[in-house]
């Protein structure tokens, strides 16, 4: 093994100094002892290994199975890597499977024909999901690069990156404040009683269910309101439908009143905002500390928490299922889950809900996905990992129907209601109704630390991953923080923590449900479709499928062709045009949003995306050459000399496109655009010699005859330049 530092003062995410790979320029270091070289690191022997300083020329362990990833030693010691094989596959999983796994589909299911629902939804799954989701952990290990920087091979959409790292950023945010809410409950279930379990409390109000309870009424007189009463006045409600159809009144559990008027303290609506409640600041405080010493390390840290976050909610959703369908009531939870409605199929919503559920739920076009696997061995069967997260995605989501129905079912025959009556989705299911069902159960405290431990678990992985994407965005674009990570992992959650303050205001859930409708809604939409169009019809899909059969060592399916070529945009179209068409102003319960907070989503949202367009203006108007508007196009949609895998080795596999430059780095250590117009000097081997770029340098097409370009000659004790046009300065070893 053999250590070659990477040269400090090149910026691997920067566009100045790249050269795009029409060509290809085969130099030997000046000075450079050649027998300190080992040939024998180098899978591909018929290649000879460059002999300069590289950040690509990074120390790896050789294996006799060349594409047998070899785990414990990291093969880029730049970036690293995953430390076990599981590592990845668990930090994927979590990440794919949250908590719209538990509390979204099978209230979706539920919603649009039951057991039929799941005939749309395994075919977006097929067609849009894996698809896409194959795309993106392929595209992030293929280039070892994060989403801000994985887009040499088409450098106008730059932008996309930029969008994925603002709308991780930002979901993040508001999902940890989901995250506080279930630390809040966790310590509120380690008590004899759970302080929603009666109607005596000082939050409570006069339309709490226990004090109007629902009696039977055999004994005494129904009225006509749908009470029952005797000789001594009021029993209770035979008719819950009737007295609130009579009298306008709803029942209101008591978990549903701790919730609003105890735990958020919510104010009418977003106008009246209020300031943060402490004890949510406290949760919220200690949700953003337990997401800084998780990922101190990065992966090597998340790598091993997710053993425990990724597994522990499987063990919890086991006990809860078998506890959830022994109660009385359950089968007709269950039933309400799986009972297929076939007509449904002739609606589009319900095609329209299942492919939105799948594009969220693995949680595509986020730049997780990339972030992820950009820190795999190149040679890891990622197709392999694709379909055991896909799998284990819709896994969960039908077993989490299960375990929730089974308690719902539980609930109405409990309230001697029906199942729809009590069904709900998001924080309603979580902090609601399964608060209020387990207080009919032996041990209240008990099941209740066992679910939200459990939403916390599912909840972390996809925090991880979405601060993660951040932090590697930030460290890929500006790689002299590498150095500082645990202070820029620090500094990202402090403000992040500080954006989130708002979140614990009694207007903070207004702000929450503002944030998920607009952010987390249809931007992921217009980024997917931008990262399909880029990789496949700017990049090529052929080209990208040679890629992938370098890297996995096998030809591809068809089946991606045709999916990234036409299913997959096609029904990404499908969702973005449906969502206008059926787009409502944003609701919280009975609750209308005004106007203005419509804007502010919309504001948000665009926000978020306006980086693709903004990016893509900026980049064609700082391209010097060539002059004219389609030709600078054209230029920045094909691939520079960095594009490839990260490391030299692996660029020695790349046979199918001609002039693929092995080792830009130390190109472009010897190579200056003769555009510019000062002098300079390089000397010999010996000498220092300092390279600095302006940041919107102009790149320059290299092609075979160098000595045309500029005059350059070299001999093997130094090199100099007579006429050399730059505004450069080299600082590296030569």
């Amino acid at each position: 093994m053999i250590g070659i530092p990477a040269r400090p003062d090149v910026n691997t995410g920067s566009d100045n100094d790249s050269v795009r790979s029409t060509g290809s320029i085969s130099m030997v270091s000046v000075g450079q002892d050649s027998s300190s070289i080992q040939p024998e690191i180098y899978v591909n022997k018929g290649f000879e290994p460059s002999l300069g300083d590289s950040a690509h020329t990074l120390a790896t362990q050789a294996t006799e199975d060349s594409r047998k990833p070899l785990y414990g030693v990291d093969e880029n010691e730049e970036r690293g890597n995953w430390t076990g094989r599981f590592d990845f596959l668990l930090s994927l999983l979590g990440y794919a499977v949250g908590l719209g796994n538990i509390w979204r589909f099978p209230y979706l299911a539920y919603r649009n024909g039951g057991g039929a629902f799941l005939i749309p939804y395994v075919i977006m799954m097929g067609i849009v999901g894996v698809p896409l989701f194959y795309l993106e952990a392929t595209l992030g290990q293929f280039c070892s690069c994060g989403p801000m920087t994985c887009w040499e091979f088409a450098p106008i959409f730059k932008g996309v990156g930029i969008s994925m790292v603002i709308v991780s950023a930002l979901t993040s945010i508001y999902y940890n404040m989901v995250l506080a809410w279930a630390y809040y409950y966790l310590f509120l279930s380690l008590t004899s009683e759970l302080p929603w379990q009666t109607c005596n409390n000082k939050w409570n109000t006069k339309v709490c269910s226990l004090k109007l309870p629902l009696v039977s009424c055999e004994v005494g007189t129904k009225e006509k309101n749908g009470t029952c009463s005797n000789g001594d006045g009021f029993t209770g409600i035979w008719n819950e439908s009737l007295f609130r159809e009579t009298t306008h009144i709803k029942l209101v559990s008591p978990a549903e009143e701790y919730w609003n008027h105890k735990a958020l303290a919510m104010s009418p609506g977003i106008e009246t905002f209020g300031v943060p409640k402490w004890d949510l600041v406290l949760c919220l405080m200690l949700a953003w500390v337990i997401v800084f010493f998780c990922l101190i390390k990065g992966i090597k840290s998340t790598g091993k928490v997710v053993y425990f976050t990724a597994l522990f909610p499987y063990v919890v959703l086991t006990i809860l299922f078998f506890r959830g369908v022994t109660l009385e009531g359950a089968g007709k939870g269950v039933e309400f889950f799986i009972k297929p409605t076939f007509e449904r199929l002739l609606d589009g919503r319900v095609w329209k809900d299942a492919a939105v559920q799948i594009f969220f739920s693995l949680s595509i076009a986020g730049g997780g996905l990339v972030t992820l696997s950009s820190y795999n061995r190149f040679h890891n069967n990622i197709l392999v990992d694709t379909i055991i997260v896909s799998i284990g995605d819709i896994f969960t989501c039908i077993f989490g129907g299960f375990v929730i129905f089974s308690f719902l079912g539980y609930m109405a025959h409990k309230q001697g209601t029906t199942v729809d009556k009590v069904a709900a989705d998001g924080a309603g299911l979580a902090f609601v109704v399964y608060p209020d069902a387990v207080t009919s159960l032996p041990a209240p405290p008990f099941w209740s630390i066992l679910f939200f431990l459990m939403l916390i678990t599912l909840g972390l992985d996809s925090q991880f991953a979405m601060v993660e994407t951040v932090l590697t965005g930030t460290m890929d674009q500006y790689p002299y923080l590498r150095s500082k990570k645990t202070f820029i992992i620090f500094s990202i959650c402090c403000i992040f923590f500080i954006l989130g303050l708002p979140l614990t205001c009694p207007g903070g859930m207004y702000l929450l449900q503002l944030m998920d409708n607009y952010v987390g809604g249809w931007t992921l939409l217009i980024i997917g479709f931008s990262e399909t169009i880029a990789v496949i019809y700017c990049y090529g899909v052929n080209r990208f499928f040679q890629d992938l059969e370098v890297m996995l060592g096998k030809p591809q399916w068809l089946w991606w062709k045709i999916c990234w070529y036409a299913l997959s945009p096609a029904a990404i179209m499908f969702i973005f045009v449906f969502t206008f068409v059926d787009y409502t102003p944003s609701k919280y319960g009975d609750y209308l949003y005004p106007a203005w907070a419509d804007a502010m989503g919309w504001i948000m949202a665009a926000a978020a995306v306006i980086a693709i367009p903004i990016t893509a203006l900026y980049k064609i108007y700082k391209t010097d050459d060539p002059a004219t508007p389609l030709a600078k196009l054209r230029f920045l949609i094909t691939p520079t000399a960095d594009w490839g895998p990260a490391l030299v080795k692996h660029r020695a596999l790349i046979k199918h496109v001609q002039g693929f430059v092995l080792d830009p780095y130390e190109d472009k250590a010897r190579h200056v655009d003769p555009r510019y117009r000062s002098k300079t000097s390089i000397p010999t081997a010996s000498s220092q010699v300092s390279i600095v770029s302006k940041s919107t340098g102009p790149r320059y097409n290299f092609s075979n005859d160098v000595s045309s370009r500029s005059n350059i000659s070299m001999s093997t004790t130094g090199i100099s330049q007579v006429s050399m046009v730059t505004q450069l300065t080299m600082e590296s070893n030569v």
